[in-house]
């Protein structure tokens, strides 16, 4: 039975990864920021443990992640969910909004990962897996500071791969495409339908199919894997 703790797991993709772990037997918990009805509805429908922490905080992810391993017994899997979103022209990019975005998007993740990397190397094991985005692929227009935290976070996967691989440790990116969640239905109905006919596989993802590339590289079958870029885009990045 895998421990496993996922950041932003309240709603979408994040929402998916909890739901998909608790339904295959292992204890989960989950950061949360904002969605406090959000997270108490999917705790009681799946059993995980919400912990509600602001992860741009370097004191507050440690203590996420110390909580999260307290409660769960320790930590085997740690999902890199949580991020935010700024759209408009980059010139008119504010310097709040950046640091929101890298706070979150970038430092979030390393204040998480360096917490829990200590939990999964005295143990000798462990699986990473950060969410990426296929704009931090091919680059998003309005979207230029949002992608530039998500590229960088195929760098920090590679390198953190490498590092830690001699502990034991896989440490693997997925890049979502245009998938179905809140953060899209912001989007106007003509941009989205664009999106979709850019796509493929002619349809949004869902959290769901996010969540499966997520188990998989969780899961013992893929304890060959790792510094990996997947994309789960329905062939957006292609």
């Amino acid at each position: 039975m895998k421990r496993v703790l996922i950041t932003g797991g309240s709603r979408g993709i994040g929402a998916g990864c909890v739901i998909k772990f608790a339904a295959m037997g292992c204890r989960v918990a989950f950061v949360y920021m904002e969605s406090k009805t959000e997270a108490a509805f999917l705790a009681q429908k799946t059993g995980a443990m919400p912990i509600r922490a602001d992860i741009s905080d370097p004191e507050a992810a440690l203590g996420a992640v110390a909580q999260a391993a307290d409660a769960i017994g320790g930590l085997d899997v740690l999902v890199n969910n949580a991020g935010v979103a700024r759209s408009g022209l980059f010139t008119e990019l504010s310097d709040q909004d950046w640091d929101v975005l890298c706070g979150t998007n970038l430092s979030g993740t390393i204040y998480v990962t360096r917490a829990a990397a200590r939990h999964m190397i005295s143990q000798h094991y462990g699986r990473i897996i950060n969410i990426g985005s296929v704009w931090g692929r091919v680059g998003g227009s309005c979207e230029v500071a949002y992608s530039a935290t998500k590229s960088a976070l195929r760098g920090f996967t590679r390198a953190l791969a490498k590092e830690l691989g001699p502990s034991g440790i896989t440490v693997n990116c997925v890049e979502p495409g245009v998938i179905d969640t809140d953060m899209n239905a912001e989007l106007p109905a003509s941009a989205c339908r664009s999106l979709v006919e850019e796509t493929p596989l002619g349809r949004l993802g869902t959290p769901a199919d996010v969540a499966a590339a997520v188990f998989f590289l969780a899961s013992d079958d893929a304890a060959f894997i790792t510094g990996q870029i997947i994309g789960v885009d329905g062939g957006f990045g292609v």
